[in-house]
């Protein structure tokens, strides 16, 4: 039996949505069962995930200061600071000040712009501007295709990458910042392709292959980087943590279509949480086929 012990802190900034799994009504659970505290920082209250015909939304930007300030105040410490949905430039703008006040503090950044070539209408070229800088601060950063087009300025196409057009994206997104960086959303025939970069001496790259469930659901992306982030502060070497991430949403999407699941509901994976936790989760995910490793 493991030894219990005292669970990591991670500072969880993302909107909340009362209804259809997505955000941070995903990522509380998730990571708590990865064994790690998580801290939530409200940027947004939905009524439910904009995916509906209808939807309320308040918009938190006029008490994220003050919320943030109390907790400077108290001198409360964690072990990392997972940052999701932004919906203005002005929230970006407070997340790089509450940065400043936790230097080495590892930063896991998804960066919500867009998705399937467009991107989101709260996005702005001043909204795009301020994420870019905010990835300076990152260590570790999950966007999609079409986010990781938005950020380095390149023309966006769903699929037909070549290992060389990606390794290109992989760099100049090194280079605004982070040292770990994984392209999501590629479809390669029947596969789902995520793109791993690491930069340490050289560039390392590798692919991770998963085999598509079905159509893309509303909050996996949510999902996937809740894991990255709470692997993160556990220490977990980060292409294992891809292969886990990519492994669980797969297994949650073939269970929600079983089970009959409306698309806009979210997938169900409050029935697999159990496969997050301990030492080997998700199992060791057979290893998928790989670009090898790529120094230079």
């Amino acid at each position: 039996m493991n030894s219990i012990s005292i669970p990591k802190k991670i500072a969880m900034i993302n909107d909340i949505a009362g209804f259809g799994r997505c955000s941070a009504t995903e990522a509380i659970p998730i990571i708590s069962a990865m064994r790690v505290q998580v801290c939530p920082v409200p940027t947004s209250l939905f009524s439910n995930h904009t995916g509906f015909p209808v939807h309320f939304m308040h918009d938190c930007t006029p008490y994220l200061r003050d919320y943030l300030a109390a907790w400077k105040k108290l001198g409360f410490r964690f072990d990392g600071i997972y940052c999701g949905f932004l919906g203005s430039a002005g929230q970006i703008d407070i997340v790089r000040e509450f940065l400043a006040d936790w230097p080495g503090v590892p930063f896991i950044l998804d960066p919500v712009m867009g998705d399937h070539g467009k991107a989101y209408r709260t996005v702005t070229a001043e909204h795009c501007e301020g994420m870019k800088a905010l990835l300076s601060r990152a260590a570790i950063i999950t966007p999609n295709i079409t986010e990781a087009c938005l950020l380095t300025g390149t023309s966006f196409r769903e699929s037909g990458w070549d290992r060389e057009e990606l390794c290109l994206l992989a760099r100049q997104l090194h280079a605004m910042g982070p040292d770990k960086v994984v392209i999501t959303g590629l479809r390669e025939a029947e596969d789902y392709i995520n793109f791993i970069s690491e930069r340490s001496e050289g560039l390392s790259t590798r692919v991770n292959r998963t085999h598509s469930a079905g159509h893309s659901w509303h909050g996996t992306g949510d999902i996937f980087a809740s894991i990255i982030a709470a692997d993160a502060v556990n220490g977990v070497p980060f292409s294992r943590s891809v292969e886990k991430a990519a492994a669980f949403v797969r297994i949650c999407i073939s269970e929600s279509i079983r089970l009959g699941i409306p698309e806009q509901d979210g997938v169900c994976f409050e029935n697999f949480l159990g496969l997050l936790t301990g030492e080997n989760a998700c199992g060791e995910p057979p290893a998928s086929p790989s670009c090898g490793e790529d120094q230079s």
